[in-house]
């Protein structure tokens, strides 16, 4: 049974229901990198800052950039500016600071194209030997929710895609590669309702959106969920995530 639409905010359902399902990515990183009091970390596409909050908790100092307004609003509601943290909208440039300590780690969560250009505009601003983590979706027969992707890359007319060559981008920006390594992420709901509008606010559907309109793609959506959907209503879809770490020479 397709569940009933309700209207969705992006950014109030990334932040809401969609972000908190890479908090094992984020923990498997910040705990790999030792990151604590005294590290300087840039979020690249830091969306509403949960895992600069994680990272703030742990001790260190926090710079988040985004171009979605609404989204880096919602993340000064999370980190209070000041004490070394600052949240920024606006392109990789505008994480730029002399007046800051160089950042000894470069993050970027949630990879996106144009990634290699972001890298380039950041690089400058982190000390050599900082460390740079570029993460993204694992193989496709590991990760449900690659079926519910496939249908979004067909309601936009376009080849399934999974993310940049993460290997790839580390060595067009003349970073050097520093290990590796996968985290279970699995997708959990409470309702179809919620994985629809989770889903939703990734941006992965905002092209079959362009393409058709946003209750075609909601409605398909929710069909493609219903594997996944418990005696319980509840949604939950195994996911693996990897990682790249990288280097600045």
């Amino acid at each position: 049974m397709t569940p009933t639409l309700v209207p969705y905010h992006p950014a109030r359902d990334w932040a809401e229901i969609q972000e908190r399902m890479l908090v094992p990515l984020y923990e498997a990183v910040y705990d790999r990198l030792d990151v604590g009091p005294g590290t300087r970390v840039l979020g690249l596409g830091c969306g509403s800052g949960l895992a600069l909050l994680m990272a703030a908790s742990r001790g260190a100092r926090v710079t988040g950039v985004d171009r979605d307004h609404a989204r880096v609003e919602l993340a000064r509601e999370r980190i209070p500016q000041g004490a070394g943290h600052a949240l920024v909208e606006g392109g990789p440039e505008a994480a730029g600071d002399p007046s800051r300590t160089p950042y000894d780690l470069v993050t970027a969560f949630h990879t996106s194209t144009g990634l290699g250009r972001a890298l380039a505009a950041v690089t400058p601003m982190a000390q050599p030997g900082a460390a740079v983590v570029l993460a993204g979706w694992g193989p496709p027969e590991r990760c449900a929710t690659s079926s519910v992707l496939r249908v979004a890359a067909r309601l936009a007319g376009s080849r399934p895609g999974f993310g940049e060559d993460l290997e790839d981008v580390v060595a067009r920006a003349g970073l050097k590669p520093d290990g590796s390594g996968r985290v279970s992420c699995p997708f959990g709901y409470a309702d179809q309702d919620s994985a629809v509008r989770g889903l939703m606010s990734t941006g992965d559907f905002d092209a079959a959106v362009r393409a058709t309109d946003p209750s075609q793609v909601e409605k398909e959506i929710a069909e493609a969920l219903h594997p996944y959907v418990r005696g319980d209503g509840t949604v939950w879809m195994p996911n693996v995530f990897r990682y790249q770490i990288a280097r600045v020479p």
